[in-house]
């Protein structure tokens, strides 16, 4: 049985999207039972997906990258992998064989004004080192390929393109509880109030749409700011876990998403098998995940935004049509699919 271990601390990571890829795929590949998964590092208070092995311990300097530069490959071979995965970003730049790292997107090198931090030269040249040291990339969409050919010169039929998928809890259904002061009709947007989320343009559709906004992962003096500035009703759920996600994708009128770039966009995904109607911008790999399921606009159309809101708000008709859409569209959307084309990278690898 083939044995891959992966980058357990990824488990931890600040990212939520990266933590839910981490935990759904790995998961999903140790339920086949055709392939051993072994979580390497994960630190002792993290629960692991089940079915998926502890590894071995291995020191390693103090630091993340350091970790990731000495004590994940000495932890892949003290557990004797066949494969290594590194599932966020950065990898081992010697060490075990084969190697496959995960590049969710390259906005911070596409657009490094959006990341003052990532402007860091040794942080990006990390990045770039990390994924020409890989023997495959994986990445979550054409689009996110085509960019990181570009950003970092690599031969595209290097790079493996594996679709996210909706965790099994988000699923149509009554609405369970909404937190106090949330009242219908309201927008969501699931992620961080980042600039290229658009989350302005977002906030004025909605306030000409009479719809309030329900800001997912946005912190509250964000909200605030926001809100003062437009005169607009917006609420802010800084840490929502998946109770609260699936009975505001259940309750809200639209996910609207003008973000200007995405590498997938795991909330629209988690919103269509809730059946909740998406609106969305064309932009980056957006069209890709959304197809024909919403309306896809401009980013910066406001009053496009604004219109499509008001129609689901006030024709129940299109409302209905709209949830139908986004049901069939994340019907092409699963954990063990992602699992699969995963697993094919590796025995295509390892052939």
């Amino acid at each position: 049985m083939t044995r891959v271990g992966f980058d357990g601390r990824a488990l931890s990571s600040p990212a939520g999207g990266v933590r839910r890829y981490v935990r759904e795929l790995f998961g999903a590949l140790a339920a086949r039972g055709d392939v051993e998964v072994m979580a390497l590092g994960a630190h002792a208070d993290v629960v692991l997906p089940s079915g998926v092995r502890r590894g071995p311990a291995a020191h390693s300097l103090p630091t993340n990258a350091g970790w990731i530069l000495t004590g994940l490959p000495r932890a892949a071979r003290k557990a004797r992998v066949d494969l290594l995965h590194a599932p966020a970003y950065t990898a081992p730049l010697a060490g075990p064989r084969p190697l496959v790292v995960t590049i969710h997107d390259v906005s911070y090198e596409r657009r490094p004004e959006w990341y003052p931090y990532r402007r860091d030269p040794l942080r990006r040249a990390f990045y770039r080192a990390s994924a020409r040291a890989a023997d495959r990339i994986i990445t979550d969409s054409a689009f996110s390929r085509n960019e990181i050919a570009a950003g970092y010169g690599i031969d595209p039929a290097s790079i493996a393109v594996v679709p996210l998928a909706p965790a099994a809890c988000f699923t149509p259904g009554v609405a369970g509880a909404l937190p106090d002061g949330i009242e219908r009709p309201f927008v969501l947007h699931v992620g961080d109030v980042h600039p290229r989320r658009n989350i302005p343009t977002l906030v004025r559709a909605a306030r000409r749409a009479g719809a309030a906004v329900v800001l997912a992962g946005a912190d509250r003096d964000s909200a605030r700011a926001l809100a003062s500035e437009r005169d607009a009703r917006i609420h802010a759920i800084p840490a929502a876990d998946d109770t609260q996600l699936v009975a505001l994708y259940r309750s809200a009128s639209a996910l609207v998403y003008p973000s200007r770039y995405e590498g997938f966009g795991l909330p629209l995904v988690e919103a269509m098998a809730c059946g909740t109607p998406v609106v969305a911008a064309r932009a980056g790999s957006i069209p890709e995940v959304v197809g024909d399921a919403g309306p896809l606009l401009d980013p910066d159309d406001e009053e496009g935004f604004a219109t499509a809101i008001a129609r689901l708000i006030r024709e129940p008709a299109a409302a209905a049509a709209a949830r139908s859409a986004s049901l069939a569209r994340a019907a092409a959307f699963s954990w063990p699919r992602t699992a699969a084309l995963t697993l094919d990278v590796y025995r295509g690898l390892l052939s």
